[in-house]
C-alpha cells in the first residue's frame, strides 16, 4: 500500500485544519487506518485511529473531542479533521494502514509497531 498525506501547514491557535491520506495499491477496505505525530526531539504518538468499516474510532487523549477521524472507502482516503489547534499540536503528520483483513469489521490499534504502511508526513505547525 502506497500512502499519500496532504493538507498540512501553518496556522494560527484556535485553527482548523484537515488532512488527508490517499492510498492505493490494495484494497482499502482491509485496512484499519491511523494517523500518529512527531515532533522534533520526541517520540512518534498516536493521535486518531478508524476500523476497516469506520465505524469505530479511537483518540489519543489529547485530541479528544478536538479532532476527527474519518474515512471514505470508495475514495481510498482517510481524513483528520483537527479544530481549535494548539500549539502543542505542531509535529510531522504521518498516515499509517494496518493490515486487519480477519480481525474483524471493528478492529484498529493505537500501536505504532502494529502498522505495516507509512506515509511520507506532512507538517502542521501551530502558531501561538
Amino acid at each position: 500500500v502506497q500512502l499519500q498525506a496532504s493538507g498540512g501547514g501553518l496556522v494560527q491557535a484556535g485553527d482548523s485544519l484537515k488532512l488527508s491520506c490517499e492510498a492505493s495499491g490494495r484494497p482499502f477496505s482491509n485496512y484499519a487506518m491511523g494517523w500518529f505525530r512527531q515532533a522534533p526531539g520526541k517520540e512518534r504518538e498516536f493521535v486518531a485511529a478508524i476500523s476497516r468499516s469506520g465505524r469505530k474510532t479511537g483518540y489519543a487523549d489529547s485530541v479528544k473531542g478536538r479532532f476527527t477521524i474519518s474515512r471514505d472507502n470508495a475514495k481510498n482516503t482517510v481524513y483528520l479533521q483537527m479544530d481549535t489547534l494548539k500549539p502543542e499540536d505542531t509535529a510531522v503528520y504521518y498516515c499509517a494502514a494496518d493490515f486487519a483483513y480477519g480481525s474483524g469489521s471493528l478492529y484498529y490499534t493505537p500501536h505504532v509497531g502494529d502498522y505495516d504502511y507509512w506515509g511520507q508526513g506532512t507538517q502542521v505547525t501551530v502558531s501561538s
